[in-house]
């Protein structure tokens, strides 16, 4: 059995939840919202390996960096690794909707699989869920909750 470490950093949207191996990152939970959680008992707390993911959300709230270059590890079903995979290459600064993602996975029918599979991203903002909104334009659902996707589309520039 892999041990998870843990520890937690600093941000503008409060303290994130960081949990991973030493190769790799595999969770970010935001303090608040429904899909915040906390430490599992079996993980084990330490900073060391999260001296990279720090620095890169540092420079990302300083507005340094626009795309992460982290090792990640992801498990989900395959139609949700490729969802998250997608997300990646949303640009810094953009939106699409649910709708034009599904297009991009050549299924264009599938908007609600793709919400519901944005909605178990384990790493947000790394893998920026918060970039996908709503055919209407409004900001839909987000697991740290409205307020703090509002606060990154506007730190990107998104919104005014």
């Amino acid at each position: 059995m892999t041990v998870l470490w843990y520890t937690h950093i600093a941000s503008p949207v409060g303290k994130l939840l960081v949990a991973g191996t030493d190769e790799a990152l595999h969770f970010l939970s935001f303090p608040t919202g429904h899909k915040a959680f906390a430490p599992r008992p079996e993980w084990r707390q330490a900073d060391a390996p999260f001296r990279e993911v720090r620095q890169q959300l540092s420079a990302y709230f300083a507005g340094d960096l626009r795309r992460f270059d982290l090792p990640l590890s992801l498990s989900g079903t395959s139609f949700q690794n490729s969802v998250w995979q997608l997300l990646a290459s949303i640009p810094y600064g953009e939106t699409l909707t649910y709708g034009q993602l599904a297009t991009r996975l050549d299924r264009p029918k599938a908007s609600r699989a793709v919400g519901a599979a944005n909605g178990s991203n384990p790493l947000p903002i790394i893998l920026p869920c918060h970039r996908v909104i709503g055919a209407s334009g409004a900001l839909t659902g987000f697991g740290g909750g409205l307020e703090v996707k509002e606060y990154l589309l506007r730190h990107e520039g998104v919104l005014e």
